[in-house]
């Protein structure tokens, strides 16, 4: 499985020619794409997403939370910002989905670099 990040997965919609997009393009054509439950808020929350593609959205695999991925993410967050770094509360939840279920993440945000030093494998 690969999880893909709200940035990857709005990239592949707008016909980006990225590699966050085109890594995206790929793990759906393979049936390898997962999300993590924050990202399936994320991306039902634009209010103009046309119903096709949010019953697309809905009917990908999700990466269940686990017990103590609450705990889990706030001291992985605490890690992080410990060291005066940047881990948004969405992107902390996001990455520790992703460690649990040892799923690398498709991602066009720069902001999970962080989690990579703490478990989170990293694709463009």
């Amino acid at each position: 499985m690969i999880a893909l990040d709200s940035s990857a997965v709005i990239a592949y919609l707008s016909g980006e020619d990225s590699a966050a997009a085109r890594s995206a393009e790929a793990a759906l054509a393979r049936r390898l794409a997962c999300l993590a439950p924050l990202v399936l808020t994320e991306l039902l929350s634009d209010p103009v997403l046309p119903a096709a593609v949010a019953a697309l959205l809905k009917e990908l695999p999700r990466l269940e939370l686990t017990d103590g991925y609450w705990e889990r993410s706030g001291a992985l967050r605490a890690k992080i910002l410990n060291k005066g770094l940047k881990a948004r509360l969405a992107d902390t939840l996001i990455a520790q989905s992703c460690i649990d279920h040892d799923v690398p993440l498709v991602t066009a945000d720069r902001d999970f670099r962080h989690f990579a030093r703490h478990g989170l494998a990293l694709l463009p």
